[in-house]
Parts: structure tokens; C-alpha cells; sequence
């Protein structure tokens, strides 16, 4: 089983967008059943909120569901070995994982789009209002993520 979390600051844009994007599309190819896909924040800002309204539109638009119970939580240090894969949305999200979990000398910690080919981040709607952007990136990133993992 490939278990695989998200992070974004808050846990309301970002990571959930990507948990809910990759659960959809590994449920679409009939392989739900070997993964275990989550998400967490690194600040404590948002934690037991809902996903961001705008979020939900666009998972919405695009025929995802499934997110309506989701509420934010925190990275904890245990989620480095509960997870085999722990991916980030952009270069403050790295470093705030890698502080709060100790390091990564298993290699987990990874930027979304680093399996997109590109170095860039992942933007955040939260600041720029442009969730089709972020969509689209977050789209990119898993469908290369699905295809590091060869599946």
C-alpha cells in the first residue's frame, strides 16, 4: 500500500485539493485500494476548519466529491512513519516538515511538483485567489506522482 500525505500551510487549499484530486483519479483507475491518501498543515491556523469554499468549487467543477467531512489538522511528528511519501506544496512547506519532523533520512519529504519535472511551488490561493492555477498544478503533480509510483 502506498501511503502518501499532503502539506500545505493551513490544510484547507492546497493539500486537501491534492488529497481529493488523487483519491479521485486512483479511484477512476480502480486502484483506490492500494493507497492511503491524507493531508495535514504545518501552521495551527486553520486546524478544524473545512475546505477553503473556493477549494470545494473547483474539486466541485471537476466531478471530485468526498471532501465534505475533511476538517484541517496538524503534521505530527508520528506522520513520518505512519506515511511512506510526505509531499509539500512549496519551499516554506519543506522546511517547516523537515523541522517538525525531525529530518528526513528516509528521503520522504518531496515538493508536489518535482513529479511535475519542474522546481517550481505550488502557489496558494489562499493569496494569489487563482484556484485554477493551483488546480492545474496540483493536477500535474499527481498525475506525475502516479506515474513515479507506476500506476
Amino acid at each position: 500500500m502506498f501511503r502518501i500525505l499532503f502539506v500545505c500551510h493551513g490544510n484547507i487549499c492546497r493539500s486537501t485539493m491534492a488529497e481529493f484530486v488523487l483519491k479521485d483519479m486512483v479511484a477512476a483507475r480502480g486502484i483506490a485500494d492500494e493507497f492511503s491518501i491524507a493531508s495535514a498543515a504545518t501552521s495551527t491556523e486553520e486546524i478544524g476548519n473545512p475546505v477553503h469554499p473556493d477549494t470545494q468549487r473547483m474539486l466541485r467543477e471537476h466531478g471530485i466529491g468526498g471532501f465534505q467531512a475533511k476538517r484541517a489538522r496538524q503534521l505530527t511528528r508520528a506522520d513520518y512513519d505512519g506515511y511512506d511519501l510526505i509531499i509539500g506544496m512549496d519551499a516554506a512547506n519543506i522546511r517547516n516538515m523537515n523541522r517538525m519532523l525531525g529530518g528526513d533520512p528516509d528521503g520522504k519529504i518531496h515538493k508536489l511538483l518535482e513529479f511535475a519535472g519542474s522546481v517550481r511551488d505550488v502557489a496558494d490561493p489562499w493569496y494569489t485567489g487563482d484556484f485554477e492555477t493551483t488546480y492545474d498544478d496540483v493536477l500535474a503533480g499527481c498525475k506525475g506522482l502516479l506515474a513515479h509510483l507506476g500506476r
